[in-house]
């Protein structure tokens, strides 16, 4: 293959992996404007909501360690309980890791970790064949501006309304939590156990007093872990 036709591989795969994140890029604004308007109302710089949102890139996991931010949470709390809760983004990457092109190099390797999520992982496993780098940075493009620009313009609008309002706002974000999860639960047995089960956890070590010393961080990372393990040994799905 002669360069022409290197480049002219480069740029249509490019072009389908761009075509392919725009849907997901306008499905991440919504929720990204809400992460802006709550972080901003919680009383967070715009600035830094809008650094959350670019060095993360994750819809769960900033929620929750802007929560724990919120609430006074230390670093060691909040670095745990972020990366208990996107491990699974680390477990994509490798999947998808094993269908590159082998002459992807490993700094691009990493580079493309960065922008997997839940939607782009699923867009990019359903594609046939190998997968090139440009058509997962043209597929990861539109999502990270999404939802930056989300967070930006949702954090700009936050600071304009008054700040009684502001601070009303935070109970958006325990709403948030309950419409991520409660859709989920109705449908599966499973999920709902493995809810009620984090739930069960949180609530022993909140109101035990043998507990009291764990703090609200350690208590969320202690249920992640304690319910995703029970899912685990009582829902186990077989590998193909």
């Amino acid at each position: 293959m002669n360069s022409t036709e290197h480049e002219a591989g480069w740029r249509g795969a490019f072009s389908e992996g761009l075509k392919s994140g725009i849907p997901i890029g306008l499905g991440y604004f919504p929720v990204s404007f809400t992460f802006g308007f709550l972080a901003v109302s919680g009383g967070l710089p715009v600035w830094v909501a809008c650094l959350i949102s670019l060095t993360n890139l994750t819809s769960a996991g900033q929620f929750a360690g802007t929560n724990l931010i919120l609430a006074g949470a230390g670093y060691l709390e909040v670095a745990l309980a972020t990366f208990v809760i996107n491990l699974r983004y680390m477990l994509m990457s490798f999947s998808l890791s094993q269908r590159l092109e082998k002459t992807t190099g490993t700094f691009r390797r990493m580079a493309l970790a960065f922008g997997i999520t839940d939607e782009t992982f699923v867009v990019s496993s359903l594609k046939k064949g190998s997968l090139r780098a440009s058509y997962m940075l043209g597929l990861m493009i539109m999502p990270i501006l999404g939802w930056n620009l989300g967070t930006l313009l949702g954090g700009s609008v936050s600071t304009l309304l008054p700040q009684a309002l502001q601070h009303a706002m935070g109970i958006a974000l325990y709403a948030m939590f309950i419409a991520l999860i409660i859709p989920a639960a109705r449908q599966s047995a499973s999920v709902l156990c493995v809810i009620l089960a984090a739930v069960a956890v949180v609530c022993l070590l909140r109101y035990i007093p043998a507990f009291g010393f764990i703090s609200s961080g350690f208590r969320v990372i202690a249920a992640t872990i304690a319910a995703a393990a029970l899912g685990a040994i009582l829902f186990p799905k077989e590998g193909e």
